[in-house]
């Protein structure tokens, strides 16, 4: 069938199709970084945060392996999401591991 050239009908009622909404440009650093998620594991919910090689300036020693996370080394950082503390003060406990060490776990 030949492609029409005619405008098309605006939407009934005054909506507005995809191409007339604001346009929004992509958080590239939060895409490449990691998006925060929430894991199950021992029957707990974590918060888990990926930190990209980048953002990762201090060294932390990783409670699953004892092993030191050097700066520049990925890694994830968690914490608990169902404290029975405050949100803040389960965040100020959270704990850097090691990528492989959290997945196994």
């Amino acid at each position: 069938m030949p492609r029409s050239n005619r405008p098309r009908r605006q939407h009934p009622r005054g909506r507005s199709n995809r191409r007339n909404a604001e346009w929004e440009p992509l958080d590239l650093d939060r895409i490449q970084g990691g998006m925060r998620r929430t894991e199950i594991k021992r029957s707990r919910e974590y918060t888990v945060q990926p930190i990209r090689a980048e953002r990762a300036v201090k060294s932390y020693i990783c409670p699953g392996c004892s092993g030191e996370i050097l700066p520049g080394t990925a890694h994830v950082a968690v914490w608990q999401a169902d404290s029975i503390m405050s949100d803040d003060s389960a965040l100020a406990d959270r704990r850097h591991w090691h990528n492989h060490c959290w997945k196994v776990a």
